[in-house]
């Protein structure tokens, strides 16, 4: 059976299937077996949970080891942007300087989507429990495999209202 396009319609097409390719839409293509993309979970669950247990002991260095050492690295929460890894780490250290403030972080519901061999898409939730309050919110990040392993390269985060 042979199928006749508009060229507007096969160009359309050859577009979809192009971001579809480029995005690694196709895992099996990629080249990750369902072994790897097992494996590449697992190392990014043990990333969120580095990053939870150093934030429940008040260290925002080890947290911020879960972040990709970059320029290119980006926050991103209400409407603010912030790029650079250092300039990530100085802003919880400003917003979180205290104990208090920290309080005790947990993640649920994380959901781990790889997008490539070497990139994934997390989401989740997150919550704080604190003394006076319990702040809570979901996150977006994308998560890239590095020569460190792997780590997040964008975190966009919401607070629930």
């Amino acid at each position: 059976m042979k199928i006749k396009l508009s060229r507007a319609r096969s160009s359309v097409l050859a577009c979809v299937l192009a971001v579809a390719v480029s995005t690694g839409f196709a895992c099996a293509r990629s080249g990750e077996s369902e072994r790897g993309q097992a494996e590449s979970a697992a190392a990014i669950r043990a990333v969120l949970d580095a990053q939870a247990a150093a934030w429940n002991r008040g260290d925002i260095e080890g947290y911020m080891d879960g972040y990709e050492r970059a320029e290119g690295t980006t926050f991103i929460s209400g409407d603010t942007v912030t790029r650079g890894w250092q300039t990530v780490a100085d802003r919880y250290k400003k917003a979180y300087d205290t104990p208090e403030k920290m309080g005790t972080l947990a993640f649920g519901e994380v959901e781990i989507k790889p997008l490539s061999e070497f990139y994934a898409n997390v989401t989740g939730r997150w919550q704080l429990t604190r003394a006076k309050d319990t702040p809570r919110g979901r996150f977006a990040l994308i998560f890239r495999r590095t020569n460190a392993g792997w780590r997040i390269v964008q975190d966009t985060t919401t607070s629930a209202e």
